[in-house]
């Protein structure tokens, strides 16, 4: 079977992969410059959402190694930003939390997103403002589904 081009694709498709490229590039200069990388938001994020997890749980999906996750919980420990605890289904295994101060990181880059992003939201009509929360749910399944 041979890989999906462009060109075997319906337009459409390549339509909104292509805008989801531009507004992702757009929310990534919306994203305040600080201490945290996009990995480790990201991962903060997901421990926020999904609560503890073991390190085999966070490294696939963030698109790294293991060694990389670990070095990366390492680093988070350090700023207080996530910590490791025995598993208490299996004692030999760690998971790894969001601390409080984690949360307040993630709240603080959520918070700024938002504020700019209310701005540029200002911007449209009110239809397309409508159109654009209408899509949400949309956007969540297709998050659900990738992962």
């Amino acid at each position: 079977m041979q890989p999906a081009t462009a060109t075997t694709l319906p337009a459409e498709d390549v339509a909104v992969a292509a805008g989801f490229e531009r507004f992702y590039e757009t929310l990534r200069r919306l994203t305040p410059r600080g201490p945290l990388s996009l990995t480790a938001a990201s991962t903060l994020r997901r421990l926020e959402r999904s609560g503890p997890s073991r390190l085999s749980e966070l490294y696939a999906p963030e698109g790294i190694s293991q060694p990389a996750m670990t070095q990366l919980v390492t680093r988070l420990e350090k700023e207080g930003l996530a910590v490791r605890t025995s598993d208490p289904s299996d004692g030999r295994a760690v998971v790894v939390s969001i601390t409080d101060a984690g949360r307040a990181a993630v709240a603080h880059r959520r918070a700024v997103r938002a504020a700019a992003l209310s701005e540029l939201l200002q911007g449209l009509t009110p239809e397309e403002h409508a159109a654009v929360v209408a899509a949400l749910p949309a956007l969540e399944r297709l998050s659900d589904l990738a992962t």
